[in-house]
């Protein structure tokens, strides 16, 4: 090999992330993330918001940043089962939580649920993200947090899920949705999802927005949720 050909090894090694060498699993302890603080939005008629936050969520957490995800409405219909992968998976994870107020069904669906009980839901979930994210502001987010620690001792990534839904139905006002972004501390990653409609109030403020529009969907041809794909 010449010596021109070990540069120019040496440069493609250099370009490639982690220079070639093939990642391994490491032991999750307690870690700071360096560039946190965006806000992210994930909207849109596709499938697949709330698996990409999560999947966000694991990534931060593998690297043992402390993350946790406040779901605003998650009934669902009667094909879901009470018991969701997604939680196995969660309360399985180092440095990932979550919590759940919503419950079967959803606003204006007629669908045997009240609409009273979905607007407390509602009003219930925003003031807890108000909790949280004054408590991260307190929180010293550039250090590690205790993987086993609760929530209000702060998080370095915060996951609002559902919460553009909650707008979109009228149950949350737009209003409420900046005021909680104008109360994220600056080292606090913030991510939406949820709506069909498209949160253009959100489009100023948010650093990533991601339309996740759908091509097709087997819920057309009258598949119902199945077990480990949508729950």
């Amino acid at each position: 090999m010449t010596d021109t050909d070990d540069t120019d090894a040496e440069s493609i090694r250099a370009n490639t992330p982690g220079r070639g060498i093939r990642p391994e699993a490491e032991t999750i302890e307690p870690a700071a993330p360096d560039e946190f603080g965006l806000v992210q939005v994930w909207w849109g008629d596709g499938k697949g918001k709330t698996t990409a936050a999560m999947g966000m969520g694991f990534r931060a957490a593998g690297h043992g940043y402390r993350v946790h995800m406040l779901q605003f409405m998650k009934g669902g219909a009667d094909s879901v089962e009470a018991v969701r992968g997604e939680y196995n998976a969660i309360a399985a994870m180092p440095g990932f939580s979550y919590e759940n107020l919503g419950h079967y069904g959803w606003a204006g669906m007629r669908d045997g649920s009240d609409d009273t009980d979905h607007e407390k839901q509602a009003d219930a979930g925003l003031e807890r993200a108000r909790e949280l994210l004054d408590a991260a502001g307190d929180a010293d987010l550039e250090s590690p947090l205790p993987l086993d620690g609760v929530p209000e001792d702060g998080v370095h990534l915060l996951i609002l899920d559902e919460i553009l839904y909650a707008v979109a139905m009228g149950l949350v006002s737009e209003s409420d949705v900046l005021d909680l972004i104008d109360r994220k501390p600056d080292a606090l990653e913030l991510v939406l999802t949820g709506s069909h409609e498209e949160p253009t109030y959100l489009t100023d403020v948010a650093d990533l927005v991601t339309n996740v529009r759908k091509v097709k969907h087997p819920i057309d041809a009258g598949q119902r949720a199945r077990k480990g794909a949508e729950y």
